[in-house]
């Protein structure tokens, strides 16, 4: 007798998550760095209950590429979080609140090199 196969839990939500990490990663950083990180404890959830009993799921290959997805948003998004620290520490804060200061800075920084 043959055995049907359900969906694996949450596959699909963590593909999706794994996306929005990536997109979220354009947004400062912090929605990239939520996003990722629940995309991948979702996924460890998931990897677990597939490996117990593989002949009784399908779908582990949203879970598989939602993971990746979601490490790679992780990384984008501490890059851009550390981006922005570094910006914010050489410019200042005031500075970059200030759109003429900050542009006379750019200005400088420009004709220095």
């Amino acid at each position: 007798m043959e055995q049907h196969q359900q969906q694996i839990p949450n596959g699909t939500l963590i593909l999706v998550m794994g996306i929005l990490s990536i997109v979220g990663c354009c947004c400062y950083g912090i929605p990239g760095l939520i996003f990722g990180i629940v995309a991948i404890v979702l996924a460890s959830k998931a990897n677990k209950l597939y490996m117990e009993s593989p002949e009784n799921y399908s779908g582990y290959g949203n879970v598989k590429a939602g993971k990746i997805m979601g490490i790679i948003g992780v990384v984008l998004s501490v890059l851009m979080v550390a981006y922005i620290i570094w910006i914010i520490s050489y410019f200042g804060w005031e500075t970059i609140q200030n759109q003429e200061l900050l542009q006379e800075r750019i200005e400088e920084m420009m004709q220095q090199q």
